[in-house]
């Protein structure tokens, strides 16, 4: 179900959550992703905020892939609350970031 792996969403929250100060580099972060990793984080990040339900992930990525007019990282970091939309959606997907949370910190 979930092909970016839950250390690459954690590294966006944590950067999310830096308030300016990690703005650079969550940009080039999310650019450096590939258009699949790219597609999943939007759709994870969609899910969390409730536009989609977990149920739904295959077609919120194919909906990102297909509406992805606007770059990425733009798109998400001008997204209110990014990074508790994101922990949110990978919660609802049922993805334990515990261990990726401590090894990230």
């Amino acid at each position: 179900m979930l092909e970016i792996s839950p250390q690459k969403v954690v590294h966006v929250i944590y950067l999310a959550r830096e308030a300016g100060v990690g703005d650079a580099e969550l940009h080039a972060f999310i650019d450096a992703l590939n258009d699949d990793e790219k597609a999943q984080l939007t759709a994870v990040a969609w899910v969390g905020r409730g536009a989609f339900e977990p149920e739904d992930f295959d077609e919120a990525v194919a909906t990102a892939v297909a509406e992805a007019t606007t770059p990425t990282a733009d798109y998400l970091m001008g997204m209110p609350h990014l990074a508790e939309n994101l922990e949110a959606g990978l919660d609802a997907l049922g993805i334990d970031v515990a261990g990726e949370e401590e090894d990230f910190l």
